[in-house]
């Protein structure tokens, strides 16, 4: 609900010289580049929270391993926000909506924790000011400041962060080969997102991003898959969120045939209403669609994928990169998987249709 319908007065718009409305599209497309931020971040969590849910996943750890690994009871991804701007608060909203995460397993560093509004104390999210802290802590580390802050934010976390810590990057000015320099670290994610001139008015820059993604319009076109609204986003980065899930599962030391099973599921029926088609030809990932079929012929069934390196995933072709280009069926399953994730389901013969029930955990 807009409670600023009716209110010309109160609206942004109305203090603005005639002669610069024009520009009120940047309104609607920083909006719109927000609201696929958060939900692109959200669906990767998702799936990282699933994956580690399904039973026998991961396996209770040797001593010699015991350093990289959580209680078998502690099974709630970790995740730290780096900037608690606009961004970063509607993130950690976000993520506690629809992952969903425990908040005492959310954790925000900014300068001024103070500014952080009460909602965000109230709900348990713990806010403070120390990077290193946080890094050394979270699973996956989302980097919501200003370029200017990034260098020293580098300095300060750079030997905190672990191997196995996925660094997830919304600072668009810094390429991801120097943040790779700047970091001393290979697993980083960071998503492309180019503007169209022609941008849609569907963004709803009155709603709050949460609001946003629950309205079928708005979340079809945040779909990575979706030229829809104007935003367009690198199908690179879809390849780097697979391998991030892999080095996930590896860093766990789990079996690369049981991640196999396990990603396989996912996108399983079960998790969404399939089609007949679907049903009777399911999704089977094999190993030689994430690595070469030299290397996939050599890898024992009980060996893990090795740590790949996610710079240089969203940089050049992959296995996985032809995988994409070959499979028909992907795109729609994904597509499928990522709607059911936000609670709207979406099937071939039907258009969105908002779930009854509770986004699928």
């Amino acid at each position: 609900m807009d409670l600023l319908e009716d209110l010309e007065t109160l609206k942004f718009e109305y203090g603005i010289h005639e002669k610069d409305h024009s520009w009120l599209y940047l309104l609607g497309r920083s909006h719109g580049l927000m609201t696929k931020a958060c939900a692109h971040a959200t669906f990767f969590c998702k799936l990282l929270h699933n994956l580690r849910k399904l039973p026998g996943t991961f396996r209770v750890p040797t001593v010699s391993h015991f350093i990289f690994w959580e209680t078998q009871d502690d099974d709630a991804l970790k995740v730290g926000i780096i900037g608690g701007g606009h961004l970063g608060k509607q993130l950690a909203n976000t993520l506690l909506q629809f992952v969903p995460i425990p908040a005492e397993n959310l954790q925000i560093s900014t300068r001024r924790p103070e500014t952080l509004g009460e909602e965000h104390w109230k709900l348990g999210i713990q806010c403070f000011y120390q990077n290193a802290s946080l890094v050394g802590w979270a699973n996956v580390v989302f980097l919501c400041c200003l370029p200017s802050q990034l260098p020293n934010i580098c300095v300060e976390i750079q030997t905190r962060l672990r191997k196995d810590c996925i660094v997830y990057s919304f600072v668009s000015a810094i390429p991801v080969p120097r943040l790779k320099l700047l970091l001393n670290h290979t697993n980083i994610l960071r998503p492309q997102y180019q503007c169209a001139e022609d941008l849609a008015h569907i963004w709803g820059a009155n709603k709050e991003i949460t609001a946003a993604l629950q309205d079928p319009v708005i979340l079809q076109a945040t779909c990575p898959y979706s030229p829809a609204g104007g935003i367009s986003l690198n199908i690179k980065w879809l390849e780097g969120l697979f391998y991030a899930l892999l080095n996930f599962c590896t860093a766990k030391d789990v079996p690369h045939s049981q991640v196999l099973q396990h990603l396989s599921e996912l996108f399983s029926s079960q998790h969404f209403e399939a089609s007949k088609e679907d049903k009777a030809s399911p999704l089977k990932f094999q190993a030689q669609d994430f690595v070469s079929e030299i290397y996939a012929k050599n890898l024992s069934q009980k060996r893990p994928f090795p740590l790949f390196d996610l710079t240089t995933v969203q940089l050049k072709e992959t296995p996985f990169s032809q995988y994409l280009s070959k499979s028909t069926a992907f795109q729609d399953r994904f597509t499928r998987l990522y709607c059911d994730s936000f609670g709207i389901s979406l099937t071939k013969e039907q258009g969105p249709e908002v779930s009854t029930g509770s986004p699928s955990q």
